[in-house]
């Protein structure tokens, strides 16, 4: 007999994995609607009602275009690097913890497809693996506009990398856990409202910029720049291999929007949630909690939408001034603080 709880995960991985591609696809209309919002415009209006169908225009026109191969470049590796980026991009769903715990036969189920104990360096090491995807593209294109692509991507990577992963220590620190469940459960106190960017503000901030430079979104998208590298390390793509790069950046937006959910803002924890637990049934409770999850997460999606139309793209030495000689040093400063305050506290507890 099939264990009902691996039908369960099996079922979650299916639903993840098309929620992740509908709202990449439906933040592409999205972007352009709040782009068009800003700048006194209407955005999509043909295809469909109110341009609803823009999304499935744009995948089918993606499909239908020629997949060209530059004669020059290195055939394996310029398929391989749009395969890399996608992947990566939606493996880090896998960790995150979309509600409380389900019931099956008895057993306590996590709402995550895999609940494992170091969560957080599992999101941060595939994430890491996601420039590999880009780096690989810009090299086999045998394009200098896509190598300086690719090159500006690894570099804005790196820089911001060391800056998240600090920031996220100082979490780490405070919960005293790697487990994203456990740091979403730890923000359930005072009535659901213990979230970690009352105690650690100044590494959400940090943090929420990491965000923006990882998934080279404006103010940070120096390595797609058109101004200066006519596309950046994706020049040279078309069809679904260009689909994949540009797809790969919104479904990074939405998982990063869910790290910044758990990591800083709660997870699916909202104010007063105890009360509404024991006025409502577990299945209504966990349909509940799950909306606020996602409520959250798509207010994040539309922030980095908001910033994009709002803030000039930097230079690159900026950018890595902000992140190197700025971020940098403000997150070990706040990993120190965040320890003397710990250490402070036991003492006073002794």
């Amino acid at each position: 007999m099939i264990d009902p709880i691996l039908i369960f995960k099996i079922i979650l991985v299916v639903v993840l994995f098309a929620l992740s591609l509908a709202i990449a696809a439906y933040s592409t209309y999205a972007e352009r609607k709040v782009a068009a919002f800003m700048q006194d415009r209407l955005g999509p209006n043909r295809a469909g009602p109110f341009g609803l169908l823009q999304p499935l225009a744009d995948g089918v026109k993606m499909f239908m275009k020629e997949d060209f191969i530059p004669a020059a470049s290195n055939r394996f590796l310029f398929i391989a690097g749009p395969a890399i980026t996608m992947i990566t991009a939606l493996m880090t769903s896998a960790v995150i913890p979309w509600g409380p715990n389900v019931t099956i036969n008895g057993t306590s189920v996590p709402l995550q497809v895999a609940d494992i104990n170091i969560g957080v360096l599992y999101v941060l090491g595939v994430v890491s693996l996601g420039v590999y995807g880009i780096m690989i593209g810009g090299w086999a294109s045998n394009n200098k506009y896509s190598l300086l692509g690719a090159v500006r991507a690894s570099s804005q990577m790196i820089s911001y990398e060391l800056a998240m992963g600090m920031s996220i220590i100082a979490v780490v620190m405070s919960t005293g856990s790697l487990s994203l469940g456990s740091i979403v459960n730890a923000q359930s106190d005072w009535a659901g409202m213990n979230w970690n960017v009352f105690v650690q503000p100044l590494g959400c901030l940090i943090f929420i910029i990491c965000a923006f430079a990882e998934c080279n979104r404006t103010p940070f998208d120096l390595p797609e720049s058109e101004t200066e590298l006519v596309g950046g390390f994706h020049t040279e793509y078309s069809s679904m291999k260009l689909g994949f790069f540009l797809f790969a950046e919104y479904v990074n937006m939405f998982i990063s929007s869910a790290m910044i959910t758990c990591l800083y803002f709660g997870g699916y924890n909202f104010p007063g949630m105890e009360a509404v637990q024991g006025s409502v049934g577990d299945i209504w409770f966990v349909l509940i909690c799950v909306a606020v999850m996602f409520a959250k997460v798509l207010f994040f999606v539309f922030f980095f939408m908001w910033i994009r139309w709002t803030i000039p793209r930097f230079r690159f030495d900026q950018l890595l001034n902000l992140g190197w000689k700025v971020l940098l040093p403000l997150s070990i400063l706040n990993v120190l603080i965040t320890g003397a305050v710990i250490i402070f506290f036991e003492l006073k507890q002794n």
